[in-house]
């Protein structure tokens, strides 16, 4: 089944929940947003980017500022949802953070989303993701040298969760490039779940500093300096800054394409609760 923009929203809101960023002990909040605003409405443009003319590993989406891509669902909820047009192109949504953030010294850096994804039963080609990109590729320094911290990423409908740092050079490397170095986790439900990122600083030594993903509290997979190696790479992982990102891309490396089973809209989006950063106090 299809459904129109408008259905969409309107079928959206039973589900969605307002919920405030939740607290976290020893942690204050340097940034929150919980998408407050009318249904239909675009995310604060204040806070975020809409990103367009975005291409890379294959993917098939075109990304716009339509509300049928990229909409508050009226309910405190951002949706990013992808669509088939008539002739066939796909089009979608990412948002991306104006503001950047670097781990501290002596402290811990700690960004999640609650986020869930539509209840379509076939995804084939779906690609949702909630990551960070270094701030050094809006200065010119290329992928993956200038790093990139993927905290939850899913495929093809599947329910695990991905998270998987990528750095240093485009083949090989610090981070076994193109695959980067990840580990995951089951999605256990189609339910919101708290997907989060931790840069561990504390230990003040480059080499016993850690990053780490975790679901709902629980960590699945966590490296080191001394797991990369490398002062300089993990330099650009842990001490430098970086925004956030959410989308759905369509097809590409990864996925590969939809087939022509695959159903467009509302079932295949991702809906974010809230989008916070914490550092330890």
């Amino acid at each position: 089944m299809k459904f129109t923009p408008t259905s969409m929203a309107l079928l959206a809101l039973p589900f969605a929940t307002a919920i405030h960023s939740p607290s976290v002990n020893g942690m204050k909040i340097l940034f929150q947003d919980t998408f407050t605003g009318s249904s239909g409405s675009s995310p604060d443009s204040k806070t975020w980017n809409i990103a367009r003319d975005v291409n890379t590993n294959n993917e098939l989406q075109d990304y716009t500022s339509s509300n049928s891509n990229i909409q508050l669902s009226g309910g405190q909820t951002l949706q990013l949802v992808p669509w088939k047009t008539k002739d066939g192109k796909w089009t979608s949504g990412r948002v991306e953070t104006k503001e950047s953030w670097t781990p501290k010294n002596g402290k811990k850096l700690r960004v999640q989303a609650g986020l869930r994804m539509g209840p379509a039963a076939n995804k084939k080609g779906m690609w949702p993701a909630f990551w960070m990109l270094g701030d050094a590729v809006r200065h010119g320094t290329e992928w993956p040298l200038c790093g990139e911290l993927d905290i939850f990423e899913q495929v093809n409908g599947d329910g695990i969760g991905h998270g998987t740092v990528h750095c240093d050079l485009e083949n090989g490397g610090a981070c076994n490039e193109p695959l980067g170095r990840g580990a995951s986790t089951d999605i256990p439900d189609g339910e919101f779940h708290a997907w989060s990122l931790v840069v561990d600083r504390t230990s003040r030594d480059w080499r016993s500093e850690t990053i780490e993903w975790g679901r709902d509290g629980n960590v699945f997979h966590k490296l080191s300096g001394a797991d990369i190696g490398d002062e300089g790479v993990w330099s650009t992982l842990a001490h430098s800054p970086y925004y956030i990102l959410l989308n759905v891309a369509v097809g590409g490396t990864w996925p590969g394409n939809p087939d022509k089973s695959t159903d467009d809209g509302y079932g295949n989006m991702m809906e974010v609760q809230y989008v916070v950063v914490y550092e330890s106090t």
